[in-house]
């Protein structure tokens, strides 16, 4: 399941939904990402997230799909947010639900890996010099390369 909204979320309360009377599910593991105040070296004061919906939910799906191909899952779930946050704000959840732990905490780890460098999210951080568009990170790439060869 995946879900783009501005609106935060509560992870208790996801992950309670996910996995309610699936009793098959003997594993799950999460990963809530949080807006930070710094980036490289400067401060961030908000960041803004700009998307096009039908783009993002399509190639979301995709990631997730590719979870369910390579692993044994129960339920996914990933939900991203856009629009302005600031720091401490969830920005993006992700959660892998097995039989076991080892396809759980790998899904995840993929997930994330391939969110961060093929969902088309665009990010512009407010600093306290004016505003910047985020770049894409050599370690993002680098994390998600290791995929491609499992």
């Amino acid at each position: 399941m995946i879900r783009v909204q501005t609106e935060d979320f509560d992870p208790g309360r996801e992950l309670d939904a996910l996995v309610a009377g699936n009793t098959r599910i003997g594993g799950i593991v999460s990963f809530v990402g949080l807006v930070r105040d710094f980036a490289d070296g400067h401060g961030v004061e908000a960041l803004t997230l700009e998307h096009y919906p039908a783009m993002t939910e399509r190639q979301l799906a995709d990631i997730e799909a590719e979870a369910h191909r390579r692993w044994p899952l129960d339920a996914t779930l990933i939900v991203h947010r856009h629009g302005r946050l600031e720091p401490g704000d969830r920005i993006v959840l992700v959660i892998a639900a097995s039989a076991h732990r080892e396809a759980a905490f790998e899904a995840c780890h993929f997930l994330i890996d391939w969110l961060k460098t093929k969902a088309p999210f665009w990010k512009a951080e407010a600093t306290p010099d004016g505003e910047k568009w985020v770049a894409a990170r050599d370690s993002d790439d680098a994390a998600a390369e290791r995929w491609r060869k499992a």
